[in-house]
């Protein structure tokens, strides 16, 4: 009778040991919540100046590029008549941010007094992203890859795709860009010194995909995938085999690597932060943190993860949720 209660007692302080290591387990935390001004609606793509301390973001359903000064916390410009601002991206070397706008153009912004540098046209303009080795834009247009001039904006190529773009990923060491393609669901492979499609990967195990990050030591490829099937799919790059998929909440519309902890960070506008880690061959969800519906966008860098808010009742406009991620490493490798 007495080695039973110790027994019981015993497994109850087990249980309630685990429990308080998992309620401590924490991959990210709430470190700072900036607000915004703005009408209700979805935010677009965010990006990061992390010399200058900046963060640039769509405000799509206020027209505006929102610039927020990371040091005081607070929003100290909006760059109004981007019209359905969608992408946005930074070139650190050249000191001047781009957006896509849906409605139809790819401007660009000195990053010192934000006067307009070019304004290219660029019908549903939606995804951009800059390489530095070529300092060329490159901006996703349906079934349309756009690479500007960084500098002057002007069109040296329109690469034509098998499929409507939606994320894409620059690989800067191997000349590729991987692109994320629906009608047909694929992942294009585009050449840049050739400027075309060299391969193609059917997207099988889900419905359609969206935003992809990069596992590059690795040789793989994550896809996020938002509809009636939310998962992320791990590619091998070179084979193009499907070698996993991890379940997760419906919505996803960014998904960034961070390679110092072997880890996903995915933002689904079901309401969620979802942390995926790399363990052995397998993948596992680690950590979700509950959200505001439509959160969907998020950005990583120097071991942040900042998440744009849409407007909630009694704001005065959106905001952006800065989380740290857990464990910290050194200044060098966060943003690795």
């Amino acid at each position: 009778m007495k080695l039973a209660y110790f027994l019981n007692i015993s497994m109850v302080f087990v249980l309630a040991a685990r429990s308080a290591c998992a309620a401590e387990f924490e991959a990210l935390v709430l470190v700072k919540t900036i607000p915004l001004q703005g009408v209700a609606g979805k935010l677009d793509h965010l990006a990061v100046d992390s010399k200058g301390e900046r963060l640039f973001v769509a405000n799509k359903p206020n027209n505006t590029l929102d610039i927020v000064d990371l040091k005081t916390g607070k929003l100290i410009r909006q760059i109004a008549d981007q019209g359905k601002v969608s992408g946005v991206a930074y070139a650190a070397d050249l000191d001047i941010v781009y957006v896509g706008n849906g409605a139809g153009t790819c401007n660009a912004f000195d990053g010192k007094q934000f006067n307009q540098v070019f304004s290219t046209p660029a019908p549903n303009a939606d995804n951009v992203h800059y390489h530095s080795g070529s300092q060329m834009v490159y901006v996703g247009q349906d079934e349309i890859l756009s690479e500007l001039d960084a500098k002057t904006g002007e069109v040296k190529s329109s690469i034509k795709l098998p499929g409507a773009v939606h994320g894409f990923r620059i690989d800067k060491k191997a000349g590729k860009i991987y692109t994320v393609l629906t009608n047909p669901n694929l992942l294009g492979v585009v050449d840049i010194a050739k400027r075309e499609v060299t391969d193609k990967f059917e997207l099988t195990l889900s419905d359609a995909g969206s935003p992809v990050a990069q596992d590059a030591d690795n040789g793989l490829l994550f896809i996020g995938c938002p509809k009636k099937k939310p998962m992320v799919v791990v590619f091998d790059v070179k084979s193009g085999k499907e070698l996993a998929s991890i379940v997760i909440p419906a919505g996803i519309d960014d998904l960034h690597f961070d390679k110092r902890r072997n880890r996903l960070y995915a933002s689904c506008a079901a309401g969620a932060l979802v942390v995926i880690e790399r363990k052995d061959n397998s993948y596992e969800v680690v950590f979700k943190l509950d959200t505001p519906k439509d959160s969907r966008t998020c950005v990583w860098a120097s071991g942040k993860l900042y998440l744009g808010v849409p407007r909630q009742d009694g704001n005065d406009g959106p905001e952006v949720r800065i989380y740290e991620a857990r464990p910290t490493v050194e200044a060098s490798n966060a943003s690795k």
